[in-house]
């Protein structure tokens, strides 16, 4: 053995002797404690790991799911999207969509008669004998009274004399009406033009004619077609008589015609003169007149 040798041997020896071995209880204290800072960081890495799993499932879970993609060479439609409301203009010019709506506030009906309401002869019937006057717009019905009376805004009467077209313009007239125009109150012209009808129907005869013959009259309504918004037209028929009031062959007829137009009836009551009969083509003509009056009056002309 060479000398270097011996004395790293030499040295080698020594340092173990100076050094003192651990007994063996602290050698198992060492040994646990490295088991347990083992197991510690073992756990805490399984904790880790086990966290990073249920965070990414729960981003899986909660993404929507990406869109397959088409064979190939097969084209894809895109999706329809939701219809956009229709833009619309208001009257200052603002867009608006078609979910908008507005209300016009309803026109007022009217509670004055202008003269122009009241129709005009035609230029071939007419004598220029017109007048405004206070006077009966009906003539006696078995003496009805109508309820609808009370929704009376405003009533105004006139009378006038025509002729037929085929006299001469200084013949005396052939006949005369009293004309009536009554605004009621919204909706209740309807029922006045019920109640007249009812009220004829409930009084086939009766005496005297409310135009001065004092004999039995007989009422019956008639069929009217359509005249304005409605319309009543019956006839009261009353055995002939003399200007002096004597009984004569032959019968007076009287035809009487109530139209409503909205809110307003016209009543024309032909009443004759000295003894002639109503003509129905006549009181026809003049009838549709005298809505053209009304409705151009109320603007729906």
């Amino acid at each position: 053995m060479s000398r270097d040798l011996s004395d790293f041997y030499r040295s080698l020896a020594d340092e173990a002797d100076a050094r003192t071995l651990p007994v063996p209880q602290t050698l198992r204290r060492a040994a646990d404690r490295r088991a347990r800072i083992r197991m510690t960081g073992t756990a805490l890495a399984a904790a880790v790991l086990v966290a990073g799993v249920a965070t990414g499932t729960r981003l899986a879970f909660s993404a929507e799911p990406a869109p397959v993609a088409p064979p190939g060479g097969t084209p894809t439609a895109p999706a329809p999207s939701p219809p956009s409301p229709t833009p619309s203009t208001t009257p200052s010019g603002t867009p608006r969509t078609s979910a908008s709506t507005s209300t016009s506030p309803a026109r007022p009906g009217p509670t004055s008669i202008p003269d122009k309401a009241f129709f005009r002869l035609a230029a071939a019937n007419d004598k220029g004998l017109a007048a405004f006057q206070d006077t009966e717009a009906l003539p006696s019905v078995c003496e009805a009274r109508f309820p609808s009376d009370d929704a009376i805004v405003q009533r105004r009467t006139r009378s006038l004399a025509y002729k037929f077209a085929k006299n001469p313009a200084d013949y005396v007239p052939d006949g005369s009406y009293i004309h009536t125009i009554t605004i009621y109150e919204a909706g209740r012209a309807d029922d006045a033009l019920r109640e007249l009808r009812e009220a004829v129907r409930a009084c086939p005869e009766q005496q005297g004619t409310g135009g001065g013959n004092p004999a039995t009259s007989r009422l019956r309504l008639l069929d009217d077609g359509r005249y304005g918004d409605g319309s009543v037209l019956f006839e009261i028929r009353t055995d002939a008589r003399d200007l002096e009031g004597n009984p004569v062959d032959g019968e007076e007829v009287r035809l009487i015609r109530a139209i409503r137009v909205d809110d307003v009836v016209t009543i024309l009551w032909e009443q004759g003169w000295e003894g002639t009969s109503s003509e129905r083509e006549q009181v026809d003509a003049d009838s549709r007149r005298a809505v053209a009056a009304i409705e151009s009056w109320l603007g729906r002309g």
